[in-house]
């Protein structure tokens, strides 16, 4: 995802999504879940130039490029609702030592998503934050944060039943999209 192009995404999508698909669906959600945890590095140790560019291109740069191809396909479908999901975090609004890189992807994503819900009202938009998972990116932050304090309140987290199971969370984010009771962005 992070190195596609246009013209790979459109040829995958048109595929994926409903584009011939009889009767249509009346409504198309887009979740936005993928992406990577970079290293996780006190910032000052961040110097190599290509690693930092890879984690932008794949985390944020691909998101708009994602985004402006669904919504240029789904354009063609003037009778389906598109919902586009953006997966984020404490992160984006809460700085963690040595989760540089992680932090400013969440945050700028979760501007990009705003900005494209003020831009395109018709399409419903939401930032959600799952809030702690039990999952392997929680098996990794125990692992590999280099800010010691941080590490430990992970391993606190897991050691104290605080990390909600995946699916709990999963039927929340279901249970939100349901209701339609946020204001989109």
């Amino acid at each position: 995802l992070g190195t596609a192009s246009k013209e790979n995404l459109e040829k995958a999508l048109d595929k994926l999504l409903i584009v011939g698909q009889d009767p249509p669906p009346t409504r198309c959600v887009i979740f936005h879940n993928a992406g990577s945890l970079g290293d996780l590095v006190y910032l000052r140790n961040l110097k190599d130039l290509d690693h930092v560019n890879s984690y932008f291109q794949m985390n944020v740069s691909s998101v708009v490029m994602l985004n402006a191809v669904v919504i240029e396909i789904m354009s063609k479908q003037p009778n389906v609702a598109l919902e586009i999901v953006n997966i984020s975090s404490l992160c984006a609004v809460q700085p963690f030592k040595s989760w540089g890189l992680y932090c400013a992807g969440k945050a700028a994503r979760d501007m990009l998503f705003k900005v494209l819900a003020d831009e395109e009202p018709n399409i419903l938009v939401l930032n959600y934050a799952p809030g702690p998972l039990d999952n392997e990116m929680q098996e990794i932050a125990r692992r590999a944060t280099t800010d010691k304090e941080l590490r430990s309140t992970f391993a606190s987290l897991k050691e104290e039943g605080k990390l909600l199971p995946c699916n709990v969370s999963a039927n929340k984010l279901l249970d939100i999209l349901k209701q339609r009771k946020f204001k989109s962005g």
